[in-house]
């Protein structure tokens, strides 16, 4: 679980009452306002709760969400918005301005599933809600299409680590794994550029984290490759990917301090120290030895002065968003408990009293200690 060691902030956001006296005339109008309450606040909890499952998380997502989509869309499926769209305004925090031991088959399924979950509900978003927002979104912020498509990719690339380390584990061919590292290391790569023209105070210790993933990635790739090629009798070839793979990880290296010393959201680690790491310098320096000396025993192959270019492309493994649709409405929305909305008996804004900054709390994420750093094991 330590391959995902940066975390960008969790989004806080101030707390709603859904208390609309007067405006909600029936038990019915009540009880959904109550419902709405009761399951935002339960909502944010779990965010923070060790004991949250995929499972609670996604069933009580869906009972929030099916009781505010009544004061989003209408009712009889007409393409206009529902006449309690304006009614609550939200605030939240901006992630960007404002380690775990091993685990088993089971939970690594659950962390692929709810990172492909995640990349899904992000293009869910950025195609079918945020357009329809009704303030326009800042540059720079988090519901910016830069950012959102960021997310996206990281999501999808974290997802592929997963099928990584499976790969690893299951001893299958090294072509295979060298492609699906490259194609992960061209996912960080393209997430890195996608933050680019982002601001580079609010960025950098992001950036730091993609372009490492990028250069530990590309190692792999490229040692890999170096074992495919051994294994085609091309040992000349195979030590010049290993000592591709050698530059690839020592950039990694320089990266992991710079990352460490780098000011910023996010979380702070040491990720040269992680045992995954680690690991996989032991490979590539074990690799590269084995072939020079089997090119000083057999081979006798020259060693080419250009690093073999990777056209890798994997046939499998690669990770797509799961696509994601918000819940039906819920079954205590009705034309009845709609109509039980009077918007007239809405209290009028004194606006020549100017409103107070209403401030949003960070969300505390727990503290949670690894006891030994056994590496990611899922087989």
């Amino acid at each position: 679980m330590t391959h995902w060691f940066h975390r960008n902030p969790l989004k806080a956001t101030a707390p709603v009452s859904f208390n609309y006296y007067g405006v909600a005339t029936t038990p019915a109008a009540t009880k959904i306002c109550n419902d709405l309450r009761l399951s935002r606040t339960r909502l944010l909890e779990l965010f923070t709760d060790l004991s949250c499952t995929p499972e609670m998380m996604k069933n009580l997502t869906d009972t929030y969400f099916s009781l505010l989509k009544g004061f989003i869309v209408s009712l009889d499926d007409s393409s206009q918005d529902s006449k309690l769209r304006y009614i609550q305004n939200f605030k939240w925090t901006d992630t960007l301005q404002g380690q775990l031991p091993s685990i088993t088959e089971d939970e690594a399924k659950d962390v692929h599933r709810s990172l492909k979950t995640a990349a899904g509900i992000f293009k869910h978003l950025k195609e079918s809600y945020i357009p329809k927002l009704i303030t326009p979104v800042e540059k720079g912020r988090d519901l910016e299409a830069r950012l959102i498509d960021s997310y996206i990719i990281q999501c999808q690339a974290e997802a592929q680590e997963v099928t990584i380390a499976r790969a690893i584990e299951l001893k299958h061919n090294p072509g295979l794994i060298a492609a699906l590292a490259y194609e992960t290391a061209n996912f960080y790569q393209k997430a890195d550029q996608t933050l680019s023209s982002l601001d580079p105070s609010y960025t950098i210790k992001w950036r730091k984290y993609l372009h490492l993933k990028c250069c530990f990635y590309m190692a792999y790739a490229y040692c890999y490759h170096g074992q495919t090629l051994l294994a085609s009798d091309k040992c000349g070839e195979a030590i010049r990917s290993l000592q591709e793979a050698e530059k690839f990880f020592s950039k990694a290296e320089a990266l992991c301090k710079e990352y460490g010393e780098s000011k910023g959201p996010g979380t702070t680690a040491k990720p040269s120290g992680h045992l995954f790491f680690r690991k996989l310098g032991t490979l590539v320096k074990n690799t590269l030895e084995k072939c020079q000396r089997e090119n000083g025993f057999i081979y006798f192959q020259k060693i080419p002065p250009e690093a073999p270019q990777l056209e890798l492309k994997a046939n499998y493994g690669l990770v797509e968003p799961i696509p994601f649709e918000f819940p039906a409405v819920h079954t205590h929305w009705t034309l009845e408990s709609l109509a039980a909305f009077d918007l007239t008996k809405r209290p009028k804004e004194d606006s020549a009293k100017p409103k107070p900054e209403e401030e949003v709390k960070p969300v505390k994420e727990p503290d949670i200690k690894p006891q030994k750093d056994t590496g990611c094991q899922i087989s």
